[in-house]
């Protein structure tokens, strides 16, 4: 418990010293961001004052150091207006300078990113100084959004990393916690088959030990599946039909008459590559879901057909429907229209069919008040 309260108090001190860094950075770019603009504001004030100069030179006024401002601003964009006309410019396209819609918009442009400067360059006469950010202004504006992006980025690649650790954990203690139940259930199973051996020599009805008999290779089956969560099961080629129907049989014995079951397959042999205990959970997984769908009362239909190369099993019921934005959803771990259950069925059984299987499984259709049919298909192989 302290270890877990030290990870917690650890993890929230970086993401605070992490956001302190984080801001200390943004608020520096920003800063330097003012100073630069302060900056070219005082190189445009001086720019005007150029042209005040220019403006009102003689034969006898020194023009060197205007003119020297002038050819030393290379990258600040600047227009000097007068009465709607140019009367000088410097960085400035001429495609733009010749086009007056394009410099009506541009200096429109200008004035978003700096207020004019406004001067005298006579007595009662004023001239109007757009200019608006060099490159390097812009490059800097724009720094602190390729951070954000950069660092917004990094913290999902690092939430990503952390929650494919925990789903890789978890998944690790859920095959521990399921081989040792397969293991705690292996010890009054093989008591179990010794009491049926016993009774077998009692003058009992063989048709009541014939059905314990059964029961027990079912929990021997469960057991089974539970020993393989986690490991890499062995396929082989198996008939699709057979293996199919020995589930559909089981489960249509053991469920209320209030449920019409009927079954469809071609009469011949289709092998697949399944592991059978495996392929009978699938089955039994899809039949109880479909119950729980009608309520325990209604029409469930298991079909089987083939194509060129696939073989593909259909279960159809007449519950309740699902909607089409909850096709993918129902599959994920957790998801749940049941008040009670932890929603692991379909998302066990996708992954025993696509991860385990190399198949594919889906909602093949579905209506709301009238039921659905999922389909599980499997690639058709050659029996050895």
């Amino acid at each position: 418990m302290r270890f877990s309260e030290s990870r917690n108090t650890t993890r929230w001190v970086i993401i605070i010293i992490s956001f302190s860094i984080i801001t200390l950075i943004l608020w520096n770019t920003y800063t330097f961001f003012q100073i630069f603009k302060n900056e070219e504001r005082l190189k445009m004030n001086l720019f005007a004052n150029a042209q005040i100069t220019i403006v009102n030179a003689d034969e006898n006024t020194d023009v060197d150091l205007p003119l020297q401002i002038f050819s030393n601003n290379t990258s600040i964009p600047a227009v000097v207006m007068l009465y709607g006309n140019v009367v000088s410019s410097k960085n400035v396209p001429d495609d733009i300078l010749n086009d007056k819609k394009k410099l009506k918009n541009f200096l429109k442009n200008l004035k978003n990113e700096n207020e004019p400067i406004t001067f005298e360059y006579a007595p009662g006469k004023y001239q109007h100084l757009y200019y608006g950010n060099s490159e390097l202004l812009n490059k800097l504006k724009y720094y602190p959004i390729a951070l954000l992006l950069i660092i917004f980025l990094f913290v999902a690649l690092i939430y990503n990393f952390y929650k494919s650790t925990k789903m890789a954990t978890q998944n690790k203690l859920w095959a521990g916690m399921a081989k040792e139940t397969a293991h705690q259930i292996g010890t009054p199973l093989s008591s179990l088959i010794g009491w049926v051996e016993i009774l077998k020599t009692e003058e009992i009805d063989q048709s009541i030990t014939l059905e314990i008999e059964k029961d027990i290779d079912r929990l021997q089956t469960i057991t089974d599946r539970f020993s393989k969560i986690g490991s890499i099961p062995v396929l082989e080629p198996y008939d699709i039909v057979s293996e199919t129907l020995n589930t559909y049989e089981y489960l249509q014995s053991r469920f209320s008459k209030q449920v019409s079951f009927s079954y469809h397959a071609p009469e011949k042999l289709i092998f697949a590559l399944i592991n059978p205990t495996l392929h009978s959970w699938t089955i039994e997984n899809l039949i109880k879901n479909a119950i729980d769908a009608m309520k325990g009362k209604g029409t469930l239909e298991l079909s089987i057909e083939q194509d060129s190369h696939h073989v593909k099993i259909h279960v159809k019921d007449s519950g309740s429907g699902i909607q089409k934005k909850q096709f993918k959803t129902i599959f994920e771990p957790g998801f749940t229209t049941k008040k009670r259950g932890w929603g692991l069925g379909l998302s066990l059984t996708k992954r025993i069919v696509e991860e385990y299987h190399n198949g594919s499984i889906k909602v093949l259709h579905s209506e709301i008040g009238k039921g659905t049919t999922f389909q599980i298909s499997y690639k058709i192989v050659e029996p050895l």
